[in-house]
């Protein structure tokens, strides 16, 4: 029998995507198409929900469907580090409820921030630069703060060198890393995390060519959340990714 599944959002450039895999996947059917039209009820009788709607949005969409027990996929913008911690919380009080928060579904993009946290203990001297097409409504990307927050976890919080922090030509500060923001015709997603050290730069980059790249990293995450509980942050932990490099790490 197959899961069915609610996608707020599902009018946008991403939905479109979400909603064509999921038709497209045996073990699931699509059972509400929702959009800012929507009641607050609609696609409350399915059993997922995936949030790839607007960041303002996002929160409230969230707290509907958990509180109705629906399994959650966010694949929006502006979960940032207090937004997640407050989810976490709020899961904890509702046992066997969980959410995935996906700041990108792009399996080189996971790859690309894991490597960007393994190579940052390194370097003292770090930034980052963002781009993607000009409808994206918010900046710095999620990919980017999540980035940015990953590496200054595997630094201990230790101070990256950002001279003159002040000047806003250098970028908002995240996690204490400079992001860079672009929003270009012609581009569908780019990253490029810069690291600075005596006599070397290594620049971490990925690029993404079309929402294609997508769809293998919506597929990971309906097929993994209907197991899990509480709050997972990014397909790197469904991937184990988020065990590569970390502490006490032997491989």
């Amino acid at each position: 029998m197959s899961v069915s599944v609610a996608v707020a959002g599902a009018t946008g450039r991403l939905g479109t995507l979400v909603c064509e895999v999921i038709e497209e996947h045996p073990e699931f059917e699509l059972g509400a198409r929702l959009t800012s039209r929507s009641g607050p009820d609609e696609g409350g009788e399915a059993e997922i929900l995936v949030d790839v709607s607007h960041p303002d949005a996002s929160p409230g969409i969230v707290e509907r469907a958990i509180s109705r027990g629906q399994r959650v996929i966010v694949g929006t913008s502006g979960w940032d580090a207090e937004r997640l911690a407050a989810l976490r919380a709020r899961l904890a009080e509702l046992p066997g409820t969980g959410a995935i928060v996906v700041p990108n579904f792009s399996l080189g993009s996971v790859l690309g921030s894991t490597l960007a946290r393994i190579a940052a203990p390194f370097y003292d001297s770090i930034e980052i630069v963002e781009a993607h097409h000009p409808r994206k409504v918010d900046s710095p990307s999620g990919t980017a703060v999540r980035t940015a927050e990953q590496m200054a976890e595997a630094r201990g919080h230790r101070t990256v060198e950002a001279p003159f922090p002040e000047q806003p030509a250098r970028g908002q500060l995240i996690a204490g890393i400079p992001v860079h923001s672009l929003r270009l015709a012609g581009v569908v997603a780019k990253q490029e995390v810069h690291l600075g050290g005596a006599g070397e730069t290594l620049t971490i980059t990925h690029d993404t060519h079309s929402n294609e790249a997508y769809r293998a990293g919506i597929r990971a995450a309906l097929e993994a959340v209907t197991g899990l509980t509480g709050l997972t942050v990014g397909l790197d932990s469904l991937l184990g990714l988020d065990r590569i490099g970390a502490a006490g790490e032997t491989r």
